[in-house]
Formats: structure tokens, sequence, C-alpha cells
């Protein structure tokens, strides 16, 4: 992860606990923002929904706010995104530059297999020119092409928020002197991991076991906070490398003297509760939902791997017949090729399963699957979206199975406060057995063992989140708006 190259704040998806201000100032902080004029800011993420979602989250939350964003993606993503229900969002339909190779319609991650992802960035970095024109008919005020830019979208941007993979923006937006910030969805403890440029060049790491342990500039990291082997042997293979300070204590404060720029938490963006999210979309009526409802209360295991965990054909066979060996109830969101779940399950596995367990390869509404009472686990890869959702939306356990990025240390840091259970690993290639699988699933839902990972996850939540309905997280949004304001042009 690199830093912008001008000095902006970055964004965190997470909280901080030293920034937590009195009721008092809360209130003044309130009466000074309604004083001070709205902003405009343009949101702009990557082309993965892991991504999207949150960026789409701040965007309502800073609309809520009164102020006005303009979401920017390709015409399939904001088509296939969630309604907004709140005013001053605009959404901004870029068409994806064509590239060989990438399939027509393919505009997210979720459209394509892991190894074509990297034609999916080529064709991102294309939209260099389409953004640039976008960016100045915003600033000029055209209201060419057919975009309605009146009321408060008639302003010309005071902000982007931009993500990882935007390295040609900055020159566009310093062009037209619009600030930018980055928004980063990752854990500050594996921002802390990567490091900046220059302490990366004075403390090289190149072999497998330099990348293991935590850097020599993180020196509170406990030894148990670590990739494995075969976690290690991806990030070495990658050629690369929502803050939350109840969940990294110490990790966030170091953020600002490593990238020597302004870092801001931005609240961990919790997804909002089913009964208050009134949508049009049918998914109350979803089929799954309709599944949980015949089961008992906390009797299933939940099964998402996100859209981007590299899960080859041997590992579905094993996730599917240690689920079934688990003996365990289970509602699996699968991502299956056109086959559907046929090519890809073991033979007979639906028909021995039938009655306590089911796979959907369709779309399927994570949160309202998560907050229903039926779910008591959640088996997932560790993605931040995924845990903030399952972990500290609504207080389940979790199994973990992380793959890449910084899912291993999100699960270091689960595993660490006993809010969950790890599945066994071979380490120098992190392949992973039926055997592996049963046990973990069954150690978090059976049995005293279980009871107390469970009431771990919920002590978690409620450290995290708290009892003030939601209010200690809306105070670092405030905060970030503040410093936006402060710092536009």
């Amino acid at each position: 992860m690199c830093p912008l190259p001008h000095s902006t704040p970055i964004a965190r998806a997470e909280q901080t606990a030293e920034l937590q201000p009195t009721m008092a100032g809360d209130k003044l902080q309130q009466a000074q923002q309604e004083d001070a004029p709205a902003l405009h800011l343009v949101v702009f993420p990557w082309l993965a929904f892991g991504h999207l979602i949150p960026f789409l989250e701040l965007s309502k939350r800073l609309a809520a706010r009164g102020h006005s964003v303009t979401f920017v993606s390709t015409p399939r993503n904001i088509a296939r995104l969630p309604p907004v229900k709140v005013d001053h969002v605009r959404m901004v339909a870029l068409p994806l530059p064509a590239v060989d190779g990438l399939p027509e319609g393919a505009e997210s991650t979720a459209d394509l297999p892991p190894e074509k992802v990297e034609l999916l960035k080529a064709a991102f970095d294309g939209f260099a020119a389409p953004f640039e024109e976008f960016l100045a008919a915003a600033c000029s005020g055209d209201r060419s092409g057919g975009e309605e830019q009146s009321g408060p979208f008639a302003r010309r941007p005071d902000w982007i928020l931009l993500d990882f993979a935007h390295y040609w923006l900055s020159p566009i937006a310093d062009q037209h002197q619009v600030p930018c910030a980055m928004f980063v969805i990752y854990t500050a403890t594996w921002i802390a991991y990567a490091g900046s440029r220059q302490e990366n060049i004075k403390h090289p790491r190149v072999t497998v076991e330099d990348l293991m342990p935590m850097p020599r500039w993180f020196p509170t990291a406990p030894p148990s906070l670590a990739f494995r082997r075969h976690e290690a042997a991806w990030l070495a293979a990658a050629g690369e490398l929502n803050v939350c300070t109840e969940v990294e204590p110490r990790v966030f404060p170091l953020l600002a003297d490593l990238y020597r720029k302004p870092v801001l938490p931005a609240g961990l963006l919790l997804p909002p509760a089913p009964d208050g999210d009134r949508r049009d979309d049918g998914s109350a009526d979803h089929g799954a939902l309709r599944w949980l409802n015949a089961q008992p209360p906390r009797s299933v295991v939940y099964v998402a791997l996100g859209s981007e965990a590299p899960v080859t054909a041997e590992g579905v066979t094993e996730l599917a017949a240690g689920l079934e060996l688990s003996g365990a109830r289970f509602l699996w969101a699968l991502r299956a090729p056109g086959g559907g779940a046929a090519a890809v399950l073991p033979e007979g596995f639906e028909q021995r399963v039938a009655g306590r367990g089911v796979v959907w390869t369709g779309w399927v509404p994570q949160v309202r699957v998560l907050a229903h009472t039926a779910v008591g686990a959640f088996l997932t890869h560790c993605g931040w979206g995924s845990t903030v959702e399952g972990l500290f939306g609504f207080g389940h356990p979790l199994v973990m199975l992380p793959f890449i990025t910084d899912q291993g240390l999100i699960a270091r840091i689960v595993a660490k406060r006993g809010a969950g259970m790890e599945v066994a690993r071979r380490e120098e290639d992190g392949w992973f057995g039926r055997e592996d699988v049963a046990a973990a699933v069954r150690r978090v839902m059976v049995g005293e063992e279980g009871k107390a990972i469970a009431l771990n996850a919920r002590r978690m939540r409620e450290e995290v989140v708290g009892d003030d309905d939601g209010r200690r997280q809306e105070m670092y949004l405030d905060e970030l708006v503040e410093c936006l304001r402060r710092h536009s042009s």
C-alpha cells in the first residue's frame, strides 16, 4: 500500500479509542457542522464488492450529514449495488475501457476467476482519460453529456475519496486543484505491516522468512501476530504488500509516524439493521431466509468466503466434506462457475446433507442472513468487511479460513481474543483437510468451549461497538468530516 504523494488524510474503515469526544464537545461540534457549508465529495472505489459496499456505506453516512456525494463506478456495478434511499448521493457510471481477454460484462472481481483480475486492473488504468473529462466538467459546472449538475452538485468537488488502485488519479486531481484522501478498507495492522516506501527501502524484506514476522518498525506486535509460511509465500509472490483501536489498540498511532501523513479513523461503518433498511430488492423474501426460518435458534453455520478468495476445486471438496462430517446445520453461499454447485461439489453431497444443509450459488443477502436468529456462527475468509458484518455487526463467533492480504492477521487478532477458531492448515502450503474443517466447526458450535467462544464474540462486539446505539462509531465519522472541511481547498 503506497500513500499518496501529497499530504492528505488517509481515512480508515475502523475506529480508535483515543478519539472519543465528550458529549458536550459532541454537541458543540454538531452545532458547528450545522453552520458550516456542505461539502461535495467524489467517491471512487476499486472494482470489487468488498470495496464498493463500504465506499457506498461511507457515502450514505456522509449524505445523511447533508453533504453531496458523487459515487463513481461502472454501469453494471452501480446496477448491482443496494438501492440508495438517502438524498444527496448521485451515481455516475463510467463505461469500463475494453481490454483484450477481459470477458464482456466483467466489471468487478466477482465476475472473474482470480487469474484474470490483472485484466480488470489493466482496464481500470484506462479510466484515467474518462475520469479526467468527468472531473473537468465537475469543476467547471459543465452540464454537457446529459449529467445533471444542478443544486448541490453544481459545487465543484471539495475532495476525492479514492482506493488503493488509483495511482494515476492524483496528478489529475492536482491539475484541477482538488485534494485527495485514500479511504483504506483494510486493518491498521495490515497497513503498518506493509510499511512506507522509506521503511521498506531501509529494511528490505525479500524472502518468505522475512515476510512472516511483524517488521522491525512494528515494536508493539505480539509474537502471535504473524503470517503463516503459506501466507507469507503468497505475499512474496504477489510482489506488493474501516481503524479500531478497540481491536488494534497500539497500531493506529503508529500509522501517522510511519506514513508521515495525517491518518484519521472513519468508524466501522456497521451494516444497518435489516428492519431499518427499507429495501425494494426483494431480499426480505429470499429463499435462504425462508430456509433459515425453519431452523432452531443459533443452530446454523453461515459459510461465505467472499468473491476473491482463491479457493481451489480441492479446497471446495474438503470444505464440503468437512461441513458434512461436522454434523452441523449450515447455509453455504458458494461462488460457483456456470455449471452451478454440481460442477464443484462432491457427487451426492447435496442429497446427503439435505435437511440440515443448503448450498446457494446465487446472490445471498448477507446482512439479513447474519441478522437471522437461526445463525449461530460465521465460517469466513476473514475479509475485513465480512468480519465487521459478522463479528462487530451481529456478535457471531467466527470459524476462520483466511487466504490472502490481511485476512491471516485478522484471524490471529480474533483468535487471540477467543472470539473464533481458525481452521488448522499445513504450514508450508496452506492445505486444509475435511477433518480440520469439521473440528473447527464443532469447537465453535458445540459444548462448553463453543459457549465460551460465543460469549467472547459478544463481549468483543460490545467493547468495540458499545451500547450507545452506534453513536460511538458516528463520532469518528464526525471527526473525519471536520478534518475534510478544515483542509478543503
